[in-house]
């Protein structure tokens, strides 16, 4: 792949922008950084992202030599592999989520930016399934108001200590009902709102077994970034 018209500057700063800085691509690296590695779970990742275009920065990365493509060991197609310059990324990128939640908190929930898929996507591959009684098939209903009739309704399923995503009905009996408007979820998942305020003021609504409701508590994971969501906007920065 030909290289890409530069800032034209030494400046280290200016190279590392001219392979991390174009549209989608820190997200690609996010996604590869939490574990995706094959074209579909990436494309999970980035929703509104196109194929086409997500299959481009690939090539970019691979070019510069922080994504590798390996062939899937156990099926067929390829799976994309961060190099060793690829996971020294993660401060950077890790770095930009806190420095979002401390001094744009705001923006992260407005009604544009919320996006059902993107948020049960990040729910699903948190979430505890090793804390799920073994053997047992565990059904999770979400279902959402503040979003069009086909985003409304998701399914996890939890089986032998893993957790798998459903759009549509699994076809399973449902054990544990989760009701809420996205907006809820996002605050509650990025640490904004607490869970248990949540479920007092009954924003979020779970109806199941007692002993399922209380598990809920358990297996369900919040973000990387929600310790510093709990925290007053800048609060960190200002304190170090």
């Amino acid at each position: 792949m030909a290289r890409q018209k530069g800032y034209g500057q030494f400046c280290p700063v200016s190279r590392a922008a001219e392979i991390l800085a174009e549209r989608w691509t820190p997200l690609v690296v996010r996604e590869l950084l939490c574990g995706s590695v094959r074209f579909n779970d990436l494309q999970r990742g980035v929703p509104r992202m196109s194929s086409s275009l997500l299959a481009r920065r690939l090539k970019e990365l691979q070019y510069a030599g922080v994504v590798e493509r390996r062939r899937n060991a156990k099926a067929s197609g390829w799976e994309y592999h961060l190099t060793d310059a690829g996971r020294e990324l993660f401060p950077i990128v890790e770095g930009m989520g806190l420095w979002a939640q401390r001094w744009v908190r705001d923006d992260l929930v407005v009604d544009e930016n919320l996006d059902p898929d993107l948020l049960m996507w990040d729910i699903r591959r948190s979430v505890d399934g090793a804390r799920m009684d073994a053997g047992r098939r565990f059904v999770v209903r979400f279902e959402f108001s503040g979003v069009p009739s086909n985003r409304q309704r998701y399914w996890l399923v939890f089986e032998e200590g893993d957790a798998d995503l459903c759009m549509k009905d699994p076809g399973f009996e449902t054990d544990l009902y989760v009701s809420t408007h996205v907006r809820t979820l996002t605050e509650v998942w990025l640490g904004h709102v607490g869970l248990e305020a949540s479920l007092r003021d009954e924003r979020l609504r779970l109806e199941g077994s007692r002993q399922d409701m209380r598990r809920f508590r358990d297996w369900f994971a919040l973000s990387l970034f929600a310790e510093a969501g709990r925290e007053p906007p800048g609060a960190a920065a200002a304190a170090s």
